[in-house]
């Protein structure tokens, strides 16, 4: 593993060698990528959104949603994937991302991603909802979180429900 002075190509073929999503060499990696915050992290981040595999690509979603220095760039990134990906996993990590960064511009994406076929991506969006609402909170914002507290699946229903309560507590 190469240390903080290894080069963003170098951490990120170490990232990639852990083939575990939540792998702890993976997050490290992206850890300390997150520390540089550099313009060559987003570059490479970036560059692996455009990969042509899944595990680039969640890799790069995964990188961008820590660098929060460069939001006003990676939130055009992350709707463009949000509204053309097909892999589910790929578009709950761009939900987790879009909550991390915390953005209001960001919601049209999570509104779009809350009524999903998959409960991933609707935990996804009940996860993002709660950080992205803007304050005062957007109403259609909130009334897809409410939705989602209704939603079949508990863990979603849950996570949503938490939301909901959280902003009636404001």
């Amino acid at each position: 593993m190469p240390g903080a002075e290894g080069t963003v190509r170098e951490l990120i073929r170490a990232a990639l060698s852990d083939t575990d999503p939540d792998g702890p060499l993976r997050w490290h990696v992206i850890s300390m990528l997150r520390q540089r915050g550099d313009l060559e992290s987003f570059i490479e981040a970036r560059r692996l959104c455009a990969a042509e595999t899944v595990a680039e690509r969640l890799l790069g979603v995964d990188i961008m949603g820590m660098l929060h220095a460069f939001s006003d760039r990676t939130l055009p990134v992350l709707r463009y994937l949000a509204a053309s990906e097909d892999d589910a996993m790929v578009l709950y990590s761009v939900l987790i991302a879009f909550g991390h960064l915390a953005d209001p511009r960001s919601l049209p994406s999570v509104i779009d991603l809350a009524g999903h076929d998959d409960p991933r991506v609707r935990y996804g969006a009940a996860y993002a909802l709660q950080h992205v609402l803007g304050d005062p909170p957007d109403r259609a914002g909130l009334e897809t979180l409410r939705a989602l507290a209704a939603d079949a699946d508990a863990d979603v229903a849950g996570w949503a429900s938490l939301g909901v309560a959280l902003w009636a507590a404001r």
